[in-house]
C-alpha cells in the first residue's frame, strides 16, 4: 500500500537548514559569498529551495566538515561547473592544499604535545625552555633553581639560542649545588641593587661593590672549573654540532654560529635596545668597573713570567 505522503517540491530556509544540519544564518552567508546561488522566492518573498539546492548544501556541509575553507569550496564548485558536472578536477588542487595544511597542523600539534609533556615532567616553567637546556638541568634538587634563574635562562635562550642558555646554565647549577656560593651571590646582588639613582657614579661604594662582584665571579668560576662543569660546557658544543650539523653551503657568522640554526635569534647589541633593564647610572658604572677588573687581571696573568723556583711559587 502506497503512502499518501507527497514530498514538497520546494522548502523554506528553516526546513532546508534543519535537513542539512546547519542554520539559516549560515545559509544566508553562503549566499553572500557566492557559494550558493540565490534561489527563487515565493509569493511571500521568502527563499524557496529545491532538490538541486539541497544537494549542493549537503556537499557544502560535508566539504566544510572535512576542513575545506568556504572560499575554496566556492572555487571548487566554479571549476567543476566549467569542467563539467561530472568532473572532480576542480577540487583536486584544493584537496592537495588542504592535505598540506593538515600535515603542518599535525606537526604543530605534536610539537605542542611534546612541550606540554616536558612541562609536566620538568615543571611548568623549566619545561618551557628548550629540551637542550632542560637536559642540562637534569638531576638538580627540586626547588634548587629560582624563578630569577629561569628568567635569565629564558632571556639568554631568546637572544643567543639554546646553546648559549645551556652554557649559562652551568652558573645556576653551581649556585644550586653550593649553598655558600648562593648566599654570597645574594649578598652581592643586594649590594648592586642598592646602587640606585640616589648614589652618585663616583661614590666609593660603587668601586667597592665592583670589587666584590669581581671577587665573587672569580670564586664562581673556580667552582665551575673544579666541579667539572666547564668540561661539560665543552661537551655541549660537540652535542650541539651533532644535533645541528652544518651543510656544505652554510657559512659561519661573526658569532661562530651557522646561520639558520636557531630561528629568531638576535645580536647582543640588538637585545640591549629591545630588552629593558632598569639599571641606575651607579649600577652601570659598577658593572663597567667589575669588567675592567676582570680584563686587567686576565691581561696580567697572560703577561706574568713563568716561575722557575717552584717551591717559592
Amino acid at each position: 500500500m502506497f503512502s499518501s505522503f507527497v514530498a514538497p517540491r520546494q522548502v523554506k530556509i528553516g526546513d532546508a537548514a534543519a535537513f542539512v544540519g546547519t542554520t539559516p544564518r549560515a545559509i544566508r552567508h553562503y549566499h553572500e559569498i557566492g557559494l550558493l546561488p540565490e534561489p527563487v522566492r515565493g509569493g511571500d518573498d521568502r527563499r524557496r529551495y529545491g532538490y538541486e539546492d539541497m544537494i549542493r548544501l549537503l556537499w557544502i556541509r560535508r566539504m566544510a566538515g572535512a576542513g575545506i575553507a568556504l572560499d575554496d569550496i566556492r572555487d571548487a564548485f566554479a571549476d567543476t561547473a566549467s569542467a563539467g558536472t561530472d568532473s572532480d578536477d576542480g577540487i583536486a588542487g584544493t584537496l592537495e592544499r588542504l592535505e598540506e595544511t593538515l600535515l603542518a597542523q599535525e606537526a604543530e600539534v605534536r610539537r605542542q604535545r611534546t612541550a606540554v609533556q616536558r612541562m609536566r615532567t620538568e615543571g611548568s616553567r623549566t619545561g618551557l625552555l628548550s629540551d637542550f637546556v632542560t637536559s642540562r638541568l637534569e638531576g638538580l634538587p627540586e626547588g634548587s633553581l629560582r624563578q630569577a634563574d629561569l628568567d635569565s635562562l629564558l632571556v639568554t635562550e631568546r637572544i643567543f639560542g639554546p646553546l648559549g642558555a645551556a652554557v649559562q646554565a652551568s652558573r645556576f647549577i653551581a649556585l644550586a649545588t653550593h649553598p655558600g656560593l648562593r648566599k654570597e651571590s645574594d649578598r652581592v646582588d643586594a649590594a648592586e641593587e642598592a646602587l640606585d639613582d640616589t648614589i652618585a657614579v663616583d661614590d666609593p661604594r660603587v668601586a667597592q661593590v665592583a670589587a666584590e662582584r669581581h671577587a665573587f665571579e672569580k670564586a664562581l668560576h673556580a667552582v665551575i672549573e673544579d666541579s667539572g662543569l666547564a668540561e661539560s660546557d665543552d661537551a655541549l658544543f660537540d652535542s650541539w654540532d651533532t644535533l645541528h650539523p652544518a651543510t656544505a653551503d652554510e657559512g659561519e657568522d661573526e658569532a661562530g654560529q651557522s646561520p639558520g640554526r636557531e630561528q629568531e635569534t638576535m645580536s647582543a647589541f640588538e637585545a640591549i635596545g629591545k630588552m629593558p633593564y632598569d639599571f641606575s647610572p651607579a649600577r652601570l658604572r659598577c658593572m663597567e668597573l667589575a669588567e675592567e677588573l676582570a680584563a686587567h687581571e686576565s691581561t696580567a696573568s697572560q703577561t706574568r713570567p713563568a716561575c722557575i723556583d717552584h717551591e717559592r711559587c
